[in-house]
């Protein structure tokens, strides 16, 4: 591909949805600003890849390259910030606090959960350090002086991809798709109210069940939302279909790559298939997940994604490519399969000791019935995604956890705060 991979997001609409995510942290005492801004910038130098702005080439092609500005540490406000704009010195990261809340606000296009993270992290610790003069052991988190990974910069091509033919290919049984509720929050903005809760789990007590009944943290969770969505939709929905991404940056040869290029996996269930025992749904469910993440699989998605890229890197013209990509997006195109909801998890978050300093965190994104799953030391906490303001569906979630026997504590629900876009039109 001609463009820096992390560049081609650049060209998604945002008319409807941002595309930006937010990574909440809340802390066990209050922020104290001037340090925080302090281990902020500390912090990024570690992360050059995100220290940048936007420009448009002689070809309309949209250009990452290296920003000097600090970045901007703000009080929360009601206002929304944008993400490359004058008042962030064009940076497309900025961080924003409130009270014991630390909000990381960084474009999609740069990364996704698995990437940001990891920066994430590398500003608590550099937080911690300062604000309390201590020295966490927290092998797990980069340190705001640790050197860069080899591959943590590599740009993901075709080349790089597998040929092999994929050795899966699954076969969608039409799951329902809640277009309804997508409809009423497009259509009526008074309607349309983004907002999230936010689970806290007992780490050992989920992995424990997981185990117990054949489950991957990934898989239990599809199956809990699947038995939530069981209990909500009406009896003539015959399917229900959960949707999982995955990351492939290990099996092409770039496993510490920050980028964010995703393969997908689905899970459809029948009525019948949904309400059987968890000890069931385990190996059914990591089953599938299993077959459609094989490299094979994964690189064969990938490379129709990639093949697109390149296809917009022929054409001339900001409008121009940007009217391609809305034609032919290769993440939200109608060749693409759709779950009922879905779920995402970025794996163990190995904090150290500065869970110590740590209440919760999540990661925060636009989405509707959207689970993303983060981890810390003692504990996993489950963002609760939604577009309306309905409580139907997170009380059928709480529901089927109480009776699975799954203890938890919830907060919210909150607003949804998350940035868009103010990126050069030419």
């Amino acid at each position: 591909m001609k463009y820096n991979i992390d560049s081609y997001r650049f060209y998604y609409t945002e008319n409807h949805f941002s595309f930006s995510l937010q990574v909440k942290v809340t802390m066990k005492e209050a922020v104290e600003p001037e340090i925080l801004s302090s281990a902020v910038n500390r912090a990024m130098k570690r992360y050059p890849y995100f220290a940048v702005k936007v420009s448009v080439d002689d070809e309309g092609g949209y250009i990452i390259s290296p920003n000097s500005a600090p970045i901007s540490v703000l009080p929360m406000q009601k206002r929304i910030r944008k993400l490359g704009s004058r008042e962030i010195g064009y940076h497309l990261a900025f961080v924003e606090y409130e009270g014991r809340v630390i909000y990381f606000n960084i474009s999609h296009s740069l990364c996704g959960g698995r990437g940001a993270f990891p920066w994430v992290m590398t500003c608590v610790l550099q937080y911690v350090r300062e604000r309390y003069n201590v020295e966490p052991v927290c092998p797990g988190i980069r340190k705001s002086e640790d050197p860069l990974f080899d591959d943590e910069v590599c740009q993901p091509s075709l080349d790089m991809l597998s040929k092999e033919k994929p050795n899966y290919v699954f076969r969608s049984r039409n799951p329902f798709i809640m277009l309804k509720d997508y409809l009423l929050a497009l259509s009526f903005p008074f309607i349309r109210r983004p907002n999230y809760y936010l689970f806290s789990f007992p780490q050992q007590t989920i992995a424990t069940y997981a185990k117990e009944n054949g489950h991957s943290i990934s898989s239990l969770f599809i199956a809990i939302m699947g038995k939530t969505m069981d209990r909500v939709l009406p009896e003539k929905v015959e399917i229900i279909g959960g949707e999982i991404a995955h990351n492939p940056a290990a099996d092409i040869g770039i496993p510490n790559c920050h980028s964010d290029f995703i393969s997908r996996a689905y899970v459809d269930y029948s009525r019948d298939e949904i309400r059987r025992d968890m000890s069931e749904l385990g190996p059914m469910t990591r089953d599938e997940i299993r077959k459609q993440i094989h490299p094979s699989v994964s690189c064969s998605y990938l490379r129709r994604t990639f093949e697109v890229l390149e296809r917009l890197d022929e054409i001339k013209g900001l409008a121009n490519k940007r009217r391609f990509f809305r034609k032919n997006n290769p993440y939200t195109n109608k060749d693409v399969k759709h779950g009922t909801y879905i779920v995402n998890y970025t794996g163990w978050m190995h904090w150290g000791e500065v869970a110590d300093y740590i209440e919760s965190y999540g990661c925060i994104v636009e989405g509707h019935l959207l689970l993303e799953i983060t981890s810390m030391e003692g504990k996993i906490f489950v963002s609760f995604m939604q577009l309306l303001e309905k409580k139907k569906y997170v009380e059928a979630f709480k529901k089927v956890l109480s009776e699975l026997g799954l203890p938890y504590s919830v907060e919210g629900p909150y607003r949804k705060h998350i940035s868009k876009h103010d990126l050069p039109t030419r």
